[in-house]
């Protein structure tokens, strides 16, 4: 069998961190996704409001590095859960429980809106450096520079390409 999701949007709202009983660290958010196809009569996209939940160093990866409006993609499974609401009914709810969660956009597309930057580009949840938990992957604490490289000004105009 195989359950895998992968899904691209904005964050809702700005992921809090809880900690479970016995100490684990888990967070939940909401993604918004724009459909790929318009409305026929409004023409208008719609969009889909995706509740996503990630545990241990992923947790704490997006609580450091994401907020409110920060595109982000979010690998893992598809989860549905059975409960039951306040006044006993039965209720049933889908959720994406986040592998991985990657940035969605540039640090130049973030720019201006309080948010500190991210590890380099593409670095994941599961590709930064680890700092203890044997979870299989760090919690994003960002990676030195690489020697030899350097950031390029967008407005130098003697680039060879």
């Amino acid at each position: 069998m195989l359950n895998r999701i992968i899904v691209m949007g904005r964050l809702v709202r700005d992921p809090e961190l809880r900690t479970t009983q016995s100490g684990v660290s888990v967070t939940s958010f909401t993604l918004a996704v724009d459909r790929d196809f318009k409305n026929r009569d409004s023409g208008e996209k719609s969009t889909d409001f995706i509740d996503v939940v990630a545990w241990r160093q992923t947790a704490e990866f997006v609580c450091k590095y994401f907020a409110k409006g920060r595109r982000a993609i979010a690998e893992g499974r598809l989860q549905i859960r059975d409960w039951k609401d306040r006044d006993g009914n039965n209720r049933r709810s889908a959720e994406v429980v986040a592998d991985n969660v990657y940035f969605g956009d540039s640090k130049r597309d973030s720019a201006g809106d309080g948010y500190g930057g991210p590890p380099p580009y593409g670095v994941s949840a599961s590709q930064a450096p680890s700092y203890g938990g044997g979870y299989g992957g760090g919690y994003g604490a960002p990676a030195p520079e690489p020697s030899g490289f350097a950031e390029i000004d967008d407005q130098d105009g003697d680039l060879p390409f």
